[in-house]
């Protein structure tokens, strides 16, 4: 089952037996605040980058005091966008604005 939906939402759709509308417009609606979420924390990301020569995901999170999961989603859309490369040192990934 989709994340946030709870079993009465699902059970409607089971005894209609058809798909059910409402469920796809609530999961649209969490990918669009999830985009959202990701290009956010993305800059925030970015900024705690501008100025130095990189930084540990460590570092990372500590200056942006976002939580793993957060910061990883912000990785991963910069990675995306070429904005930032990585490398492993010494067990740790390193992150450099491109």
């Amino acid at each position: 089952m989709p994340p946030n939906f709870n079993e009465a939402d699902v059970f409607r759709c089971k005894k209609r037996k058809m798909p059910c509308y409402f469920l796809d417009v609530k999961l649209k609606k969490q990918r669009k605040m999830l985009k959202g979420k990701a290009g956010e924390t993305a800059g925030k990301i970015w900024t705690a980058l501008n100025g130095t020569e990189g930084l540990t995901t460590k570092q990372i999170k500590k200056a942006t005091k976002l939580i793993d999961k957060e910061l990883f989603l912000g990785l991963g859309w910069l990675l995306r966008e070429d904005k930032i490369s990585t490398s492993e040192v010494e067990g740790e990934i390193f992150v450099k604005l491109n």
